[in-house]
């Protein structure tokens, strides 16, 4: 069936709508950062580069590691974001733009996110670079998706949801990472179940003046074990970046580089080092 323009909307330039990149800008392993301008952190350590574009705050290079070609792209803060991001880079290797139906032969995309994030274990140390065995969204991305969960996901968020009753209105969704690029980037990492929040103050636990609904969110969420699973970390995009890439059929690990202990009240002195040694791991592993 033909996609209607109002569905996906490509430029005059024939570039997609968000994203401002053209069929063939990205390479088939995509590195997602928050940051505009950690991109540029990212892509100072390749051998190359081909193309650098930017809209909004989705800035984008492409380039190689070795011979191995590489994006590197950055989707601002949030789900929301996350949704566009996954949807445009989707629509670039599997749909034809001008006949505007979806390709017979579909590219399986890899995705690895290098994002900071807090810690909500005791001893998880700052610094910690972690792989997100699993992702868990408090947001509401995944309502507007048929979003089917495997039996181990089930269970698991079977259990989550027991633990969290008292979250009223909130319904939490599970997605496991990439076995191929956990067991390969993410091999060497400490591990464990990534919350991803709506938002940085009260959806986190944090209160500055407005009051939270959830006084103990984060004793309420580092509480939490089923079998060898426990959540350890808090941030704003793993969750739905794992759940669109299952739905779309690509492969997704979120890397975290630990900034802040959430139950020790720190946050590092060297955040920008943290960071970096994490886009260097990866890159190291491309």
């Amino acid at each position: 069936m033909k996609i209607a323009e109002s569905d996906l909307i490509i430029n005059p330039d024939g570039s997609i709508y968000h994203l401002n990149l053209l069929p063939g800008d990205v390479a088939e392993t995509i590195i997602t950062v928050g940051d505009p301008d950690r991109v540029g952190e990212v892509s100072k350590h390749f051998d190359s580069l081909e193309l650098k574009k930017g809209k909004r705050e989705f800035i984008t290079h492409t380039g190689f590691v070795g011979r191995k070609r590489v994006t590197v792209l950055s989707t601002g803060i949030g789900t929301d974001n996350i949704d566009i991001v996954f949807n445009e880079l989707d629509a670039l290797v599997n749909i034809d733009f001008p006949t505007r139906t979806v390709k017979k032969n579909l590219t399986s995309l890899n995705i690895i996110r290098v994002g900071t994030s807090g810690a909500v274990q005791p001893d998880i140390p700052m610094g910690t670079i972690l792989a997100s065995s699993y992702g868990l969204g408090l947001d509401a991305l995944m309502n507007y998706y048929v979003h089917e969960l495997s039996g181990d996901e089930r269970i698991l968020l079977d259990d989550i949801k027991s633990h969290f009753a008292q979250f009223k209105n909130i319904n939490p969704y599970l997605t496991a990472a990439s076995n191929n690029l956990l067991n390969t980037i993410g091999k060497n990492m400490a591990k464990g179940i990534t919350v991803t929040a709506p938002g940085f103050y009260a959806p986190q636990g944090r209160q500055v003046r407005a009051k939270t609904a959830i006084p103990n969110f984060v004793s309420l969420i580092s509480s939490f074990k089923s079998n060898q699973n426990q959540i350890t970390n808090l941030e704003m995009e793993t969750a739905g970046i794992y759940a669109l890439a299952k739905v779309l059929g690509h492969n997704a690990l979120s890397v975290n580089a630990i900034l802040a202990s959430r139950v020790k009240f720190e946050f590092s002195n060297e955040p920008d080092k943290i960071v970096e040694k994490a886009i260097k791991m990866v890159l190291e592993i491309l």
